[in-house]
């Protein structure tokens, strides 16, 4: 019994202390918006559960507010984490936009290239050292890559 409060009391303050982690948020270099607990160079605070002190004094460079003048919603953690949902919705809308972009480039150059080419960054810039697909895998190539493209942007390129 008391072998079971033990564990279930540890159990308990390790739920609590990861439900009360601060939230960090970071770009990656290929503009992938990235969420987590744990701190990244480069990352901002997105939610943290340390209260913020009142600014007794304000800055030279902002307007000067009342604490009557605060709006509501920074002071409820329901709006706030409402407010948090709605910045995570928006950066993954930027991001699926800016990968469905992506892919519409990548297979319109598909489509306009008489022929496509394999191989790494290096055979881009050494024409002699290409090593072209044949039709059928062009062909192919192009039709996963428009599968890709209706994937991420719903339909097909206009």
């Amino acid at each position: 019994m008391l072998r079971t409060l033990a564990i279930s009391t540890v159990l308990f303050v390790g739920a609590v202390s990861v439900a009360q982690a601060d939230v960090f948020r970071w770009v990656d270099d290929h503009a992938g918006v990235h969420y987590s607990d744990q701190w990244v160079p480069g990352s901002e605070v997105v939610k943290s559960t340390r209260p913020r002190p009142p600014s007794s004094s304000p800055s030279a460079d902002s307007p000067a507010r009342s604490a009557s003048s605060t709006p509501k919603a920074a002071k409820d953690p329901a709006q706030a984490d409402a407010n948090t949902a709605k910045a995570v919705k928006q950066d993954v809308a930027k991001v699926r936009e800016q990968q469905c972009k992506d892919a519409k480039d990548k297979y319109e150059k598909a489509i306009e290239a008489r022929r496509i080419y394999k191989g790494d960054d290096k055979s881009k810039d050494d024409p002699d050292n290409r090593q072209y697909l044949s039709d059928e895998e062009a062909d192919a190539y192009r039709l996963r890559i428009r599968q890709e493209m209706q994937d991420l942007c719903g339909s097909a390129a206009k």
